[in-house]
Formats: C-alpha cells, sequence, structure tokens
C-alpha cells in the first residue's frame, strides 16, 4: 500500500531577530490510509511544527528549509497558495488545539461549519445546513437544530473540541491533523470524544496524524508512534512495541515521567496549623441570555483549603469546579455563602485591602494562548505584577524574571521573546514564573499544567512542591488529570452538576471511591481499559 503522506527530510526553521533558528531537522515519516500515526514528544520538540508544514500553516516567520511534504503523491512544500487552499478542508482536515482562538467569536457556530462546507463545494444553503446538523449529531452534540444557532461561549470547552472534530471532518478528507485536541478536556469528555473521531475516522476512511504529550493516549490510539526530541525523530515503531519496549534514552525517560493512578505524593512538607481558606455554602447563579431563565453553576460548596497544603478539585466539564476557582480569586461574586481568607470574610475587601489580597493570592489559567499579553515579552509579562505592586527597582525585577524563568525550566534568553515565539507548554510555564513572582501565599492552579508534556509536568510538579515546603504555600489545584491529582494533593473533592459529591483524602478517594460518578473518572482514564 502506498503512503497516503510521506515526509522526507523535512526540515523548517524560523526567523528570529538575531538569526534563523532550525527547529525541525532531516524528519522523515509516512502514513497509510486509513492509519493512526501519532507523534510524541516535549514541548518545543517540533511536533506541532512539522504539522504546521504539512498543511502549511507555518506562522509568518517560518519557512521550509528543505525536504519534501508528498501528499497523494504531491509534493505540498512546493505547491501555491491557491493549491493549498484547495488542499486544506478538502484533502486534509485539521483539528487545532485550542478551540477558543480557533473559533470566530463573532460567527454562529454553524455558520463557521457551513463556511467550510461552501468554500469546498460540498454543500450550500439548506444541503449546507442539514450537513451541519448531521455533523454536529455525529460528535455527540445534543439537540444540534439548536446549538447550531449558537455562539461559541455558549458551548462548554468539550463541546466546542468537538465543533472543531466536525469542521475538521466536514469535506470527509483523506488525512485528519489532530493536535492536542483533548489536552485541556477531562478524561470522561476525552473518552467520549476520542470514540467519536475513532468512529468516524473509521467509517470514512480518513487517515490520523495526533500530535499529543500523552504517552498513554498515543499508547492506546494510535497504530504507530513517533517521537519527537530537540526537531528529530528519535525513534518510530508500532505504539505497543515502542511503549512496552523503547529503544531510544529520551523515550524511556518519557515513559518515566508519565504520571499513573500508583503514582506516589511528591515529597511532603511539613504540616501547618489553621486553615488559608474557608469556603462555605458557595453557591453561584448566572442568567441564561434571553430567556429569563436562571443557571446555578455552584450549588452549596464547602472545603476548606489549609495552610501550606494542596486541595484539589476534579470533575468534568461544566461541573463548576473553575467557577468555584473564578469565585475564590474575587473575579466573580457568589450568589450566596462565603469565602474566608486568613479568617477575612473576601466579600467586606475594601479597594485597598483587595489590592493587597491580589498580591496573597495569584492564579495560573488554563489557556496560555490566552493569558498572556501578546504584545508583552516574556520578561514583561513576569516583571507587570512586581512593578504594579512596587516591588523592587526595574534591574532587580529583570534579575527576578530571569531566576523565575529558570525555577521553570526556561532559558534566561526566553525573556525578549513574545508569547507568538512560544509552544504552548513553554507559555504555560511563564505563566506560572509569573504567578510566582509575588511570591504568594495562595497560588490557583486551574488546568495548570494540562498544555505541558511529562518531563516539564515532573518538573513543574516538584517545583510546586519544593516551593511549597520553602515558602509555605497552599494550592487549589483544578485539574482533570486525575494522576496528576494524586501526586500533588493532600485532600481531593469531586464535583458534578456545580456540587461536591465525594471528599476525601486523596488516597482514600483513588484507592476506595464511594460514588459511581468517580470511578467514572478513574475508569476514563488512558490505559485503563
Amino acid at each position: 500500500m502506498s503512503p497516503l503522506l510521506e515526509i522526507r527530510d523535512l526540515s523548517v526553521a524560523f526567523r528570529t531577530r538575531r538569526q534563523d533558528v532550525t527547529v525541525v531537522r532531516n524528519v522523515s515519516m509516512e502514513i497509510l490510509p486509513g492509519q493512526t500515526v501519532a507523534v510524541v514528544g516535549e514541548s518545543g520538540s517540533g511536533k506541532s511544527t512539522t504539522a504546521a508544514a504539512v498543511n502549511r500553516l507555518l506562522p509568518g516567520n517560518g519557512r521550509i528549509t528543505g525536504g519534501q511534504v508528498l501528499f497523494d503523491g504531491r509534493d505540498l512544500a512546493r505547491a501555491s497558495q491557491r493549491e493549498m487552499t484547495a488542499i486544506r478542508g478538502a484533502g486534509i482536515g485539521l483539528v487545532p488545539q485550542d478551540p477558543m482562538s480557533n473559533l470566530n467569536p463573532l460567527m454562529r457556530i454553524g455558520d463557521q461549519i457551513a463556511e467550510a462546507l461552501e468554500v469546498h463545494g460540498v454543500a450550500t444553503g439548506r444541503a449546507a445546513r442539514a450537513r451541519v446538523v448531521e455533523l454536529l449529531d455525529l460528535v455527540g452534540i445534543p439537540d444540534p437544530e439548536r446549538r447550531l444557532a449558537q455562539y461559541p461561549h455558549e458551548f462548554s470547552g468539550g463541546m466546542r473540541q468537538r465543533a472543531l472534530i466536525a469542521m475538521g471532518l466536514a469535506c470527509r478528507p483523506k488525512l485528519l491533523i489532530a493536535d492536542e485536541p483533548t489536552s485541556a478536556l477531562d478524561v470522561t469528555v476525552q473518552r467520549r470524544i476520542l470514540d467519536q473521531l475513532e468512529q468516524l475516522t473509521a467509517e470514512m476512511g480518513t487517515a490520523v496524524f495526533l500530535i499529543t504529550h500523552d504517552l498513554a493516549l498515543a499508547a492506546e490510539r494510535a497504530d504507530v508512534v513517533a517521537v519527537m526530541y530537540q526537531g528529530e525523530i528519535v525513534e518510530t515503531g508500532p505504539a505497543a512495541g515502542i511503549l512496552a519496549d523503547p529503544g531510544h534514552d529520551y523515550t524511556r525517560r518519557l515513559l518515566k515521567a508519565v504520571p499513573s493512578l500508583s503514582s506516589v505524593r511528591v515529597a511532603e512538607p511539613p504540616a501547618e496549623s489553621g486553615d488559608l481558606v474557608v469556603v462555605e455554602g458557595l453557591r453561584k447563579v448566572f442568567p441564561v441570555r434571553g430567556t429569563g431563565e436562571e443557571f446555578t453553576a455552584v450549588d452549596g460548596v464547602s472545603f476548606t483549603v489549609p495552610k501550606g497544603r494542596t486541595v484539589s478539585i476534579v470533575g468534568e466539564s461544566g461541573s463548576g469546579k473553575s467557577t468555584t476557582a473564578n469565585l475564590l480569586l474575587g473575579l466573580d461574586e457568589p450568589t450566596s455563602g462565603s469565602i474566608r481568607f486568613d479568617g477575612t470574610d473576601t466579600a467586606g475587601l475594601g479597594r485597598r485591602e483587595l489590592f493587597a489580597f491580589r498580591r496573597r493570592v495569584q492564579p495560573v489559567f488554563q489557556n496560555p494562548y490566552a493569558s498572556l499579553d501578546p504584545r508583552y515579552t516574556v520578561e514583561k509579562s513576569i516583571t507587570e505584577p512586581l512593578r504594579v505592586h512596587g516591588v523592587g527597582t526595574a534591574a532587580e525585577r529583570r534579575r527576578t524574571a530571569a531566576e523565575l524563568l529558570e525555577k521553570v525550566s526556561l532559558p534566561a534568553s526566553m525573556g525578549e521573546r513574545l508569547p507568538h515565539e512560544l509552544s504552548g507548554g513553554q507559555r504555560q510555564r511563564v505563566a506560572i514564573a509569573r504567578a510566582l513572582a509575588l511570591s504568594p501565599e495562595l497560588v490557583v492552579l486551574d488546568e495548570a499544567v494540562s498544555a505541558l508534556d511529562v518531563l516539564v509536568q515532573a518538573q513543574i510538579l516538584e517545583l510546586l512542591a519544593g516551593l511549597q515546603r520553602e515558602l509555605g504555600l497552599s494550592y487549589l489545584f483544578i485539574s482533570h488529570d486525575l494522576a496528576v491529582v494524586r501526586m500533588i494533593s493532600h485532600a481531593v473533592h469531586v464535583m458534578r452538576g456545580g456540587r461536591i459529591v465525594e471528599s476525601g483524602a486523596t488516597e482514600e478517594i483513588f484507592d476506595r471511591p464511594s460514588d459511581d460518578y468517580t470511578r467514572e473518572l478513574l475508569a476514563a482514564i488512558p490505559g485503563t481499559r
């Protein structure tokens, strides 16, 4: 059987202010019709750049400097823009990493999918609308006839990702590039989406080029795995064989760093007395636009965060865990209930007290693409909170930024770069460095390591544990990655439908779950079926 996609000695370079930097070197691989090939590797290894080169969607400062990209026998590296426009969508579909950045917030979901159909002459008018309804139904979006008229902000993260999959498969492409398609989703939604994607691509005979940092997911979903390191493919082989018996030292290090449900907690800090945060009867109700109805996102939630401890909240998309975090951060006001920080009710804080509170409580948000100002260099992003709070001189702030970059495993030279010059994982490390700049007492981490590869993730978890030991930090850790939760948490609260359905010490929740939903979450982890 001839390859559908054959990459031969591909090299890609990016222009920087100082010089051209080669980020992909002499990469060769192939994908057969109907086959799923996963490329795994750490952040910045070149895996997403390789996929972008295939589709000729490199950023403006990126270019193919050598090699061929043969798709159905045609060299895409030398194709014209008109030829590539015809191939994208119809021949090669794309499911990008970040659904909020890749859906137009001003267009209805149905119109965005219909546009892909119309551009490639697949369907127009009523036929396009009927096909959109069919696609939304295929990817598991309930009530598709009503949902197609909604905007992206009215969809949950999981539903937005499904919409992107519908868009990617709309024209029945021969190849689908899926770049970290479920990295930001909880395990139950992830499993449902990947099952649907697997079924749909099998029915259409579509080959899949899967980019992921999740080795367990690659082992479970791919026929072939290619491991990338520093811009090169260092190992390729059948998924089961390469992960059971890796031949390259880097692959062995990746496997060793993968957290599992049997992982032990990172080094224990000494216990402190008292609770830093006490949440009681917390409730948040949102009006539903245009209906006169209300939606209860958080419903009677109570928990504590002891000093020097890590408390995790887990649950599926829409369970209310991120809303709870936003209420604690003071980014939204509760409908009822109370939040006491260090003995003080945050609802009664004046302007000056609120400013001081924000120095003591810092967030790291889920989306590394939206949490950094695109106009700020990395150094300016990290030093901004220090400047706002009047900490240090300009020179001292620059030194602090360099030290923080080193702590999150980035070189000090990264401070000169802008966010668009960084990978998703690198951006998230910058966001973590910024949160640590003010030496806060509480850090709220909302899916803060979901975009990181396992090696960097392990480094960040060790860093967080070390800072906790050194500074007595407390963490509220929100995650869909239960193996990571087990490694870092002292207590776990499981949320569903705005309520906490189970709470307990970490070992108790993982070893002896009492709620059916908790057992469902644990069973959905890749590699456990």
